[in-house]
């Protein structure tokens, strides 16, 4: 896994004035401890938090910096925080880190729980105290058998220095933390279906309203965010919002840096904490290196595998939510991949629809039955198989399992990639459709919406 700076990789470092995220990374790779932490300033915003700021002033303060959800929806921090129940006599509240990462095409909140795994204990103390919560779980990914170990360890010496259990710093504040691992599903990375796992039930997303700041864990208000975030709250509290705002490209209007990278046939692919607001070209270009020898860039993702495609020509983009947006899709993760012409985009996208159609977790019909439709559609035209209106039919679905039609965003996400590369390659889908006389006259389909 590569981690280099602002500038190319050989010519700047790392540093806290311009990486709140990485500085304190070591070169070799190995977790920063807490020793090593704290004579990196490590939990020295936490003392400032408990010593000089209330739990309101630390929530205007993460709300001013325009902080907002690292995860891939993009909601504002602060917002989410103030939405958390104001009456002190509900004393039973619960922050959740969301570190059940299973995007496609995404690692970063892997590299900084297995390296920097006291960064997002910090992050979750000073936004425990902003909360008033009690108790915190990071719900881990299973697979990230390292983070697990890593991120136990780092709360047993948080414990033992007295900045985690009863009475931290002295304050009166008593806050117990545990690592939960997940047993592998990605529709955990949901926030309702993370809590029903936590609590022992079926991952399926619940319904809203009640939010879960109202009605979260058993019951209780709870504020969900994901490891990102967190990890973003001790560099605000610390340095302040005017230097947190400063870090982005003109012309963002998000704040801060973002970890963001490149996957694919790159001659460097990696993961870089750049500022908000830089190019997707200075990213595939001056990070990732450009394509291997022998290979051009066909179509890319932004940020996973529920980002829709783009085209070369979109690598100017700023790399923002507003900048993604305005050439079609969502930043998601802010994790590229590249495409590289010897790839067919069907299938590409049948090997992406059978992921998602088997991540479902089944509970509405659009997203239970609508995804593995595609999927069976999407291996006929593969073959060669397909029947006249197939193509059709998959635009209908993308349109019928677009946002607002079912419970929950796993759907809509499904079937992004798959609509925008229907509309950048729907030569090589034609190419799956066996001519109409080859077709017996009951297979012909049905036309949805017919």
């Amino acid at each position: 896994m590569t981690l280099t700076s602002f500038g190319p990789a050989n010519r700047i470092q790392r540093s806290a004035e311009t990486h709140p995220l990485t500085w304190r990374l070591r070169d070799d790779g190995e977790a920063v401890w807490l020793d090593e932490y704290q004579a990196k300033n490590g939990y020295a915003a936490a003392r400032k938090a408990f010593a000089d700021m209330g739990p309101d002033d630390i929530v205007q303060t993460v709300k001013d910096a325009g902080l907002k959800g690292r995860g891939g929806a993009g909601f504002p921090t602060g917002v989410k925080w103030g939405l958390m129940p104001k009456d002190e006599s509900i004393n039973i509240r619960y922050l959740l880190c969301n570190a059940d990462e299973m995007e496609p095409n995404t690692w970063k909140d892997r590299m900084l729980m297995e390296q920097l795994p006291h960064l997002l204990i910090e992050g979750m103390l000073i936004s425990a105290r902003a909360l008033k919560t009690y108790r915190g779980y990071i719900f881990l990914r299973g697979e990230y058998t390292t983070a697990a170990k890593h991120l136990n360890r780092a709360v047993e010496e948080a414990k033992a220095a007295g900045l985690l259990g009863k009475n931290i710093l002295g304050s009166g504040f008593d806050f117990e933390l545990f690592v939960h691992t997940g047993a592998g599903r990605y529709i955990c990375g949901e926030e309702t279906a993370l809590i029903n796992s936590l609590e022992g039930r079926r991952a399926n997303p619940r319904s809203k309203p009640p939010f879960p700041a109202a009605v979260g864990v058993w019951g209780k208000p709870t504020c969900v965010n994901n490891v990102e975030t967190l990890c973003n709250v001790p560099a605000i509290i610390a340095d302040g919002v005017d230097w947190y705002k400063s870090l982005a490209r003109d012309g963002s209007e998000d704040m801060g840096t973002k970890l963001m990278g490149f996957s694919g046939k790159v001659k460097n692919p990696g993961l870089w904490e750049l500022p908000f607001g830089v190019t997707a070209r200075e990213l595939f270009e001056d990070y990732a290196g450009g394509m291997r020898d022998g290979y051009k860039l066909k179509a890319w993702q932004p940020g996973g595998a529920g980002t829709g495609f783009l085209l070369p020509e979109h690598l100017d983009a700023q790399m923002y939510a507003g900048g993604i947006a305005k050439v079609g899709t969502r930043m998601g993760t802010g994790l590229a991949m590249a495409v590289d012409d010897s790839v067919n985009m069907v299938s590409l996208l049948r090997n992406m629809e059978q992921f998602f159609a088997r991540e479902s977790c089944g509970f509405c019909t659009p997203c239970r039955d609508g995804l593995p439709w595609s999927v069976k559609l999407l291996m006929a035209i593969e073959q060669g198989k397909g029947q006249p209106g197939d193509i059709e039919t998959l635009l209908g679905l993308v349109g019928f399992l677009g946002p607002g039609k079912t419970f929950c965003a796993h759907a809509p996400g499904a079937v992004e990639p798959l609509g925008s590369a229907i509309k950048y390659f729907r030569p090589e889908f034609e190419a799956g459709i066996a001519p109409a006389s080859a077709v017996p006259p009951l297979a012909r389909p049905i036309t949805i919406g017919a």
